[in-house]
């Protein structure tokens, strides 16, 4: 563990509850959640760029989790627009690799420290003034901010897409790394039923709607970077004209009803043939989910 954010992560998460209550036994964040036995399929698109086993052309078992993004397990379902589906990938070897994603393409600040801060100012309650110096100070949210702002109402786990948000690097046999960021695009699309059901039945229906509709598939894109495109800033998009390629597709078979709740999805436990970029909120995330695992695994 990288032992320079175990102070933050720990500030982060008394932030955290004081915003949100404690809730025992649960995460600090993403709280709510259902878990599905899934299979990902890679094509072998990727393998010039990664030497990955799980992105070469064998398929491995995967865990799905689907979230509500609030600290509180009893969340009513509309009522929180940001979303997460986090994937374990199982490889030949024994090891898990993961990726964790929500439904917004950036994060809301570029490093760990200004989050923290946001959380603290949340917490305490902040006055138009300490907002409006959070805006000067942080400049790089507004375009979190803005997106969160024009979000609709989040109507289907089975139709959203997902973003890992922060940059990589795949490393090929030959020792050539190039910068990927993610994405998990559904391939069924926008479904007026569930809108429907979404008002008939606004605390709970995201659950239901998705074993509805099982089986779901979600393909895999990667987004290659160039050089230039930022890599340690999960505030900042890449240019729309980088090349994507489809390079797996997952699918979703059935509700796993007695899941391993104790799985810890983190981002940066990574196989060979994938590394970390340097964004320092990507490295952080790992602190911070060993401090709300320590709390819920002694049911704190």
């Amino acid at each position: 563990m990288n032992e320079k954010y175990t102070g933050l992560a720990e500030t982060a998460i008394q932030s955290i509850e004081k915003i949100a209550g404690t809730h025992p036994g649960f995460r600090r964040a993403h709280a709510k959640g259902c878990f599905y036995q899934a299979v990902f399929v890679p094509n072998g698109e990727a393998a010039p760029y990664t030497k990955a086993v799980h992105l070469q052309q064998r398929p491995v078992p995967a865990v799905v989790r689907f979230s509500d993004s609030s600290p509180n397990p009893n969340m009513i379902d509309s009522l929180s627009p940001v979303k997460g589906m986090s994937v374990q990938f199982h490889l030949p070897n024994g090891e898990e690799t993961y990726l964790v994603s929500v439904n917004v393409p950036v994060f809301l600040t570029k490093t760990p420290e200004a989050f923290v801060e946001m959380m603290r100012l949340a917490a305490e309650g902040p006055g138009p003034r300490d907002l409006m110096k959070l805006f000067i100070d942080y400049p790089e949210s507004k375009a979190a901010f803005q997106i969160l702002k024009q979000m609709k109402p989040f109507v289907s786990y089975s139709t959203s897409r997902y973003f890992p948000i922060h940059t990589f690097y795949f490393v090929n046999e030959a020792g050539d790394r190039q910068p990927v960021k993610y994405e998990w695009i559904p391939e069924k699309a926008f479904s007026a039923e569930a809108k429907k059901e979404a008002v008939t039945h606004p605390a709970d229906y995201l659950e239901k709607e998705l074993e509805d509709e099982l089986p779901v598939s979600f393909t895999l894109s990667i987004i290659l970077g160039k050089p230039g495109d930022a890599t340690d800033d999960s505030t900042v998009l890449w240019p729309e004209d980088r090349p994507r390629i489809s390079v797996g597709r997952l699918e979703i078979r059935e509700k796993i009803l007695q899941p391993n709740d104790r799985v810890i999805f983190d981002p940066t436990v990574l196989p060979d043939g994938i590394e970390c970029s340097n964004d320092p909120v990507l490295h952080a995330r790992q602190a911070i989910y060993a401090a709300s695992s320590l709390r819920r695994f002694n049911g704190l």
